[in-house]
């Protein structure tokens, strides 16, 4: 009798949001191949729970502890452990069952579960970019160190793993291609009117709100500059930021010889997560296939980094370096919030950020310990100016 081979046990944080509920349904797509091991939600208990049922993990975490009665109650009549808080999202990701760790959470509050899976030898899909963007050089540390696979699930970095692998050469210039977001064409004063609905209609897009709001000021793209940086070990000035709002060319990779090597799709989060799950085999999907008939234009602009500072923050605190893009993140998450609940305009977001820089304590070479310090100071710092 043939034995059933084992299938990839899968351990999502962040199940609930926008990565999370792709990945399930890549899972769902190929059931033979994946399970969910581990489902992971900070507030959304309830989607939580309905996972769970239709999943069968053998656990869950709710970090928020407030939800934990009710979730445990919600899934009482499953065999299904459930555990609750911060540290408990480190514990799980440690189970030997475990075969990869899929971070899907938003914000520093993944940086701790990351670090706990790849000390625990777990390959990480990476989805939570603010890893990279707060402590890059101590992660890819520790990657070297307990020999862990990063796997880049953003559709930008997917695109550019893609396009280098079998290349023995080395980059020259990475081309990070940035949609523009919904106000690509707004005049500063059409960004005064700017509310957060508006900034929440992303026109190619379906993310959830946090990334959302980032993509409109074009602090993901100045985020995703940071994180390119580590994974593919080149300069701030080898990755040239280019808006395509068409969303085709997932990005590109130009090489010693002056060719370059793009990765194209449709605007598809389940491609880049499927290919972390199966790399290096690529997988038969259901998902949109691109038409190229229907492709009439495809338009490439130079960022207007004026209109959009965020991203020329980003860009600043790269190269300062040591722990000035995790100050950078932390104010732009309190910003962000801010915003989302109308407490900050559109174009304050970026004069808080810098004056967090301005002020809070810089460190050239930080520890664990001190981007601890320094997201708690800059949290501290931005949102006093927000009051002010």
């Amino acid at each position: 009798m043939k034995e059933e081979k084992r299938k990839k046990q899968i351990a999502i944080l962040g199940s609930t949001g926008s990565i999370g509920t792709q990945a399930l349904q890549v899972i769902a797509e190929h059931a033979d191949l994946f399970e969910a091991r581990v489902l992971t939600a900070n507030n959304q208990w309830e989607l939580l729970a309905q996972q769970a049922r239709q999943f069968l993990p053998a656990a869950v975490v709710i970090a928020n502890k407030e939800h934990y009665d009710q979730l445990r109650e919600a899934i009482a009549d499953l065999p299904i452990a459930v555990y609750t808080g911060a540290e408990a999202l480190c514990q799980v990701v440690e189970s030997n069952e475990v075969d990869m760790v899929l971070t899907a959470m938003v914000g520093f509050a993944g940086l701790p579960p990351t670090i706990a899976a790849i000390r625990a030898g777990k390959p990480i899909a990476l989805a939570n970019k603010e890893t990279m963007v707060v402590a890059g050089e101590l992660i890819n540390g520790l990657c070297r160190q307990y020999q862990v696979p990063i796997l880049p699930v953003d559709s930008e970095h997917s695109a550019i793993f893609q396009s280098i692998m079998g290349e023995q050469s080395p980059i020259e210039k990475i081309i990070l291609t940035a949609s523009g977001g919904p106000f690509r064409t707004f005049t500063r004063k059409l960004l005064e009117t700017v509310t957060p609905a508006m900034a929440l209609k992303h026109p190619n897009w379906d993310m959830g709100a946090k990334i959302t709001i980032d993509s409109a000021t074009m602090m993901n793209k100045g985020f995703e500059v940071i994180e390119a940086k580590w994974l593919f070990g080149v300069t701030p000035e080898a990755i040239q930021v280019v808006v395509h709002p068409q969303s085709v060319v997932h990005s590109a990779v130009q090489f010693a010889d002056g060719a370059v090597k793009a990765q194209l799709g449709v605007p598809d989060m389940r491609v880049p997560i499927q290919l972390a799950f199966s790399f290096p085999k690529r997988l038969q999907s259901s998902f949109e296939r691109l038409d190229w008939y229907a492709m009439h234009d495809l338009t490439f602009e130079r960022p207007d980094t004026e209109r959009f500072r965020c991203l020329a923050l980003a860009y600043e605190s790269l190269h300062q370096g040591g722990n000035m893009p995790c100050i950078v993140n932390a104010a732009n998450e309190i910003v962000n919030r801010a915003f989302l609940e109308e407490r900050c305009r559109f174009l304050e977001m970026p004069d808080i950020i810098e004056q967090t820089m301005q002020k809070a304590t810089f460190m050239k070479q930080p520890t664990y310990e001190d981007y601890l310090e320094t997201d708690a100071e800059a949290r501290r710092i931005a949102t006093s100016l927000l009051k002010s």
